[in-house]
């Protein structure tokens, strides 16, 4: 329902960057080498937004998952320190409360999150909480759970090196045939909200009032607020 009291609700900044689906490590290095940029000060933000799935794949409750993007985690703790950043969980990464302590961090029953641009009302999410099917959303509860993650921890080593295998073959830029008629059951949940913002399907595109966020790894873009619009820019053009 529409927020009567937009200025009730937190602001997106100018000059927010919004990283969506890095899958890192397996699909580029570009992830790591922006939150490095983000250190150094090469690359300034007021805000960051992870749209979840920059991990190819990290849960909480687990220490052996962080053993293979322990760089990235121990950067964004350290940035999270001096940025205000704002994690939503994708299906990639989950329960991360556990790992990033000082970061806004939303779980998908969280999801979406509303906030104000200027004078409209805008619902962020990762992407996968509307229009996917009852039985994804089980598997999701069954899966981005605590205490599945803890009873997994006697397997956890083949588990988790079976699927970090198959996940570094998977093939994950391509386009969305159909992605008109998925936008529309999307919005059909958002009547009252005037932008959305969502990243999960690496698509990279605007329709209507729906901002497909680009995949960092595989347009190598982001997005960036610029005078109350979102723009798509390259990582290397970022400053």
């Amino acid at each position: 329902m529409k927020n009567t009291k937009i200025n009730d609700l937190p602001a997106i900044a100018d000059g927010a960057l919004f990283v969506a689906d890095s899958h890192y490590p397996h699909h580029g290095d570009d992830f790591l080498r922006l939150l490095q940029k983000l250190e150094s000060g090469e690359v300034q933000t007021p805000q960051l937004f992870l749209m979840g799935d920059n991990f190819d794949l990290l849960f909480g409750y687990n220490d052996y998952i962080r053993s293979f993007s322990q760089d990235a985690i121990a950067l964004l703790q350290k940035l999270s320190q001096s940025i205000e950043i704002h994690y939503f969980e994708g299906n990639h990464d989950f329960c991360l409360n556990n790992i990033f302590t000082n970061v806004n961090v939303y779980s998908r029953d969280e999801q979406p999150v509303r906030f104000a641009l200027d004078e409209k009302q805008v619902a962020i999410s990762h992407g996968d909480r509307y229009a996917t099917g009852r039985g994804y959303d089980l598997y999701c509860r069954i899966l981005r759970n605590r205490w599945t993650l803890t009873l997994l921890k006697p397997l956890q080593r083949a588990i988790i090196n079976h699927r970090m295998d198959k996940l570094a073959q998977k093939e994950i830029c391509r386009e969305f045939t159909g992605f008109e008629q998925r936008v529309g059951e999307i919005l059909s949940h958002y009547p009252d909200d005037d932008l959305v913002i969502e990243g999960h399907y690496h698509q990279a595109r605007v329709i209507g009032k729906y901002i497909s966020l680009p995949s960092l790894a595989c347009q190598k873009q982001v997005g960036v607020i610029s005078g109350g619009e979102m723009a798509f820019v390259d990582i290397d053009r970022l400053e």
